[in-house]
């Protein structure tokens, strides 16, 4: 493909920054209702988060990360440099707002409202997300085989079953399973497990980035034009909004969506709209011939990090670390992870792994940012998915395409608007 980056000025009906999974399933979603679509990205082939996460349709996460206990767990994590959560020391004045407002959400009421927010969204995942598959052409490497949370020990079972039985009531449907069947299900991995809960909704896909690039194809043929361009600033000064981009070009759409992810925090800003938003970076190993056989993602619940047979490997990921947007990546992390791999898939075949860091786009409560604008409705938001970009990337399309269409979205959008953050 080829990427203009000279603005065309014809006013479109939908301008989206942002070509990731999200911004991306924003764009199909509007061509399909039959509005004109410019799509500003600042490199629309280089690597994203969309590209490298660990390809699971989760479904079942339908409660906030800030669970209660978590603060507890996280002092200890933050001891160990390497561990599942790290906050690197310069960027702690950044993150102190995010972490103060994160800390608040586990109070009951607080966990117990995030909770059914999300599982509104999760709860419609297939119904947008099939048909959008279906059209890019990647049906043949989406995966419905359920996925495997793992235990160790049955003490931390057990400590997680007011969890699992709190995401029953949310509409997550799992089964317990034993040892005897959990090595009969996934025979890879190693035998120290003593519990399993079987999610039967998820599923995952057979490779990220071939899904993002089906994504972007399908959008160009449906007639989207693509301008490679960082956008600096949205000017919503006026009723048409403008897309103020890093040469100087404005570019004026009847509606403007923000979808870029971690880096949206500013756009929003120049709107004039107030947001907690950091990256939440995420690590992970692709092995590409990793010599053991998994049927579907295996979640590790005690060690916080995931193993996915991909079509181009086994994806080794997780952590959660703090440093901002401009840090340099710390791939230690990434090793740190495939030494925990080492341990539970016993022969894993770590040669010529490919090594990655990405940013989530994360809020302190866990709940994306969907909707209008507080300063002016023409401007919209669609960012802030954390761990479930992939997964809300159809259905936050759909309610965005509500919107520009001016119908009453099919979930309530109060949750998830911009001026829960004052």
């Amino acid at each position: 493909m080829t990427y203009s980056a000279e603005a065309n000025h014809a006013e479109s009906d939908v301008l989206i920054a942002g070509a990731g999974v999200v911004g991306l399933a924003c764009a199909w979603k509007a061509l399909k209702e039959g509005l004109s679509v410019t799509v500003v990205d600042r490199d629309f082939e280089g690597d994203r988060t969309s590209h490298g996460n660990a390809g699971g349709i989760a479904v079942t996460e339908s409660t906030p990360l800030s669970a209660p206990g978590l603060v507890l767990k996280a002092a200890k994590w933050l001891m160990d440099p390497l561990g599942p959560l790290s906050l690197r020391v310069g960027h702690v004045p950044q993150a102190l707002p995010w972490f103060w407002e994160f800390n608040k959400v586990s109070r009951p009421d607080h966990f117990r409202r995030i909770s059914y927010a999300l599982a509104s969204l999760n709860n419609r995942v297939y119904e947008d997300l099939l048909p959008m598959i279906e059209d890019i052409g990647g049906s043949g490497s989406h995966y419905r085989r359920g996925a495997i949370t793992v235990y160790e020990t049955e003490k931390a079972y057990q400590a997680d079953q007011h969890e699992w039985q709190f995401k029953r009531d949310l509409g997550a449907r799992w089964r317990e399973l034993s040892k005897s069947e959990l090595s009969d299900l996934e025979p890879g991995l190693a035998p120290v497990f003593e519990r399993g809960v079987f999610l039967e909704q998820w599923s995952h896909v057979g490779d990220p980035k071939r899904l993002v690039t089906q994504l972007r194809e399908r959008v160009r043929a449906l007639g989207a034009n693509f301008v490679q361009q960082s956008v600096a600033a949205i000017d919503a000064s006026k009723e048409r909004p403008e897309a103020v981009l890093a040469n100087g070009t404005r570019l004026r759409a009847t509606r403007i969506v923000v979808a870029t992810g971690a880096w949206s925090e500013s756009l929003a800003k120049s709107v004039g709209d107030r947001v907690l938003l950091d990256s939440e970076r995420g690590y992970n190993s692709t092995l590409p011939q990793p010599n053991v056989q998994l049927s579907r993602e295996i979640i590790f619940a005690e060690r916080k990090f995931v193993a996915t047979p991909l079509d181009i490997g086994l994806r080794i990921g997780g952590a959660a670390e703090f440093a901002g947007l401009n840090a340099p990546p710390n791939y230690k992390r990434s090793d740190a992870l495939l030494s925990l791999a080492k341990r539970f898939l016993p022969g894993v075949n770590d040669t010529g792994a490919v090594r990655w860091m990405g940013h989530r786009p994360a809020t302190p409560d866990s709940l994306p940012v969907i909707g209008p604008s507080s300063r002016n409705p023409s401007v919209l938001y669609a960012f802030g998915h954390g761990h479930l970009g992939l997964t809300q990337s159809a259905t936050t399309g759909t309610l965005i395409a509500d919107l520009l269409k001016r119908r009453t979205p099919r979930v309530d959008l109060k949750p998830f608007s911009i001026s829960r953050f004052g």
